[in-house]
């Protein structure tokens, strides 16, 4: 793991991080033309991208029903009341993000409020590559059902041998999944963000995937709707001597084995304490049956940060924006009000990020790359959408009309005044509408445009 000594008010910046974004232009050109191909030749392109990528394509993309609920036969009893067990945390915690139409009154009578619904239809991308997730299939389609989306479906890609993980399936039984459609990759995301003859086109996309998908995922988003672009899967620890460093090296590990280009960050108040978690990184990893990619990870895109105070760190913490953060100092719940950007935070040494993974409740499809910044865990808000309602009496027309007026005259936009005025000149009247059509059309600038604005002074550069 690399090191950055952060003395004397030095600050992180962009280039100690060395982040090179999640979607190389390669990528990107090639998963566009994907879509474009997919987009043009149905399930033909996408039959032909899955042989030459996954060298299996299934005869049918859809997965019987009675494939996925036997599934919840072929696991083991231990996994299965274990993903019980996450399936009811996950849900009672995204119960609680549901929003309600909500509507207010003024004392002239114009209503306002919003309206909220869910989107028609949603796709979950479950990758299928390095390992099998079900729990992104619970993460990502239970905020969907309780959101109250009408068909959720999920794509995933089949296996070598063309079989599905039993393991996704029976997530995708439990979490109650609409369909299952085996395939993958950017063709996958092109299926369903623009249907084919056998997959639907659906109204947004969530999950994780490769490169490849996220590229994917940006080029269609605008025709579809998308959760975010994810890049590699990131932790930060902010740690001082408290710390066990056995537990932060296992904390490391967790997120490393992920993926080679995985971000592992220590920031931390103990000059001592870096050596101490690496000698234990290197003891504990020669256990793992899957070194090589956590080593890679840790050598690659490993950094330490070592800062001078804690205020120094929470400020280097709060640059990062990670994915994921832990806390292992005392009285962590005090800093958490500090913390600024990050996906999810994980308060107190017995709170491990693997708990947020799977069983803790809150979503771990989590912003990366430093999108914390900006963007949001997934959540029930992501399948659900707002209109705008508004209900005007003529008091309240009037009482609003002149400032529209004024407005619309300063941009210079005639037709709105006068859409305004028009019927603003009905409620000064005292009539609902007007007798004859070609009078009331007759001289209406002033009726648009009641008061002249002095013009305004220039502001000189």
């Amino acid at each position: 793991m690399r090191e950055i000594f952060l003395t004397e008010g030095r600050r992180l910046t962009a280039s100690d991080l060395r982040r090179t974004g999640a979607l190389p232009r390669q990528i990107e050109q090639s998963s566009q033309a994907i879509v474009d191909d997919v987009r043009e030749r149905g399930d033909e392109a996408v039959r032909e991208y899955c042989q030459r990528f996954d060298n299996v394509c299934p005869q049918s993309f859809l997965v019987s029903h009675d494939k996925v609920q036997g599934a919840l036969e072929l696991v083991d009893p231990v996994f299965l009341e274990s993903l019980k067990r996450a399936e009811r945390q996950i849900r009672d915690f995204h119960e609680r993000e549901r929003e309600q139409s909500w509507f207010t009154t003024r004392p002239d009578g114009t209503l306002l409020g919003v309206q909220v619904r869910p989107v028609p239809s949603a796709a979950v991308y479950v990758p299928g590559g390095r390992a099998q997730y079900p729990s992104t299939v619970l993460m990502d389609v239970i905020p969907a059902k309780v959101a109250g989306v009408g068909r959720v479906i999920m794509v995933t890609p089949p296996q070598r041998d063309g079989s599905l993980s039993a393991y996704t399936l029976a997530a995708a039984a439990l979490a109650g999944v609409d369909e299952v459609y085996a395939v993958g990759g950017a063709q996958a995301i092109a299926a369903v963000a623009y249907g084919t003859e056998t997959i639907p086109k659906v109204s947004k996309i969530v999950g994780p995937g490769n490169a490849f998908v996220a590229a994917a995922k940006r080029y269609v988003s605008g025709d579809v709707g998308i959760d975010m672009v994810a890049g590699p899967s990131e932790v930060c620890v902010l740690a001082d001597s408290s710390a066990d460093p056995v537990v932060v090296a296992a904390d490391l590990m967790a997120q490393a084995e992920h993926d080679p280009l995985a971000a592992c960050y220590l920031v931390t108040t103990n000059a001592t304490l870096p050596a101490r978690v690496l000698e234990a990184v290197e003891r504990l990893m020669v256990q793992s049956p899957r070194e090589d990619i956590t080593r890679a990870s840790l050598d690659e895109q490993g950094v330490i940060v070592i800062c001078d105070s804690l205020d120094a760190a929470i400020d280097a913490v709060n640059f990062i924006a990670p994915e994921h953060l832990e806390l292992h100092v005392p009285e962590a719940m005090h800093l958490v009000g500090r913390i600024e950007n990050a996906g999810a935070i994980f308060v107190g040494p017995w709170s491990s990020e693997p708990l947020g993974d799977y069983v803790a409740g809150p979503n771990h499809t989590l912003p990366t790359g430093g999108t914390a910044l900006f963007s949001n865990p997934l959540g029930v808000y992501d399948f659900q959408k707002r209109s705008s309602v508004i209900y005007y009496t003529p008091e309240g027309l009037a009482a609003d009309a002149p400032s529209v007026q004024a407005l619309a005259q300063a941009e210079g936009l005639w037709a709105h005044a006068l859409s305004v005025g028009m019927r603003r000149r009905l409620v000064e009247q005292g009539i609902e509408s007007y007798d004859n059509a070609a009078e009331a059309c007759e001289d209406v600038t002033r009726v648009a445009w009641p008061t002249e604005l002095t013009k305004p002074g220039r502001v000189r550069l």
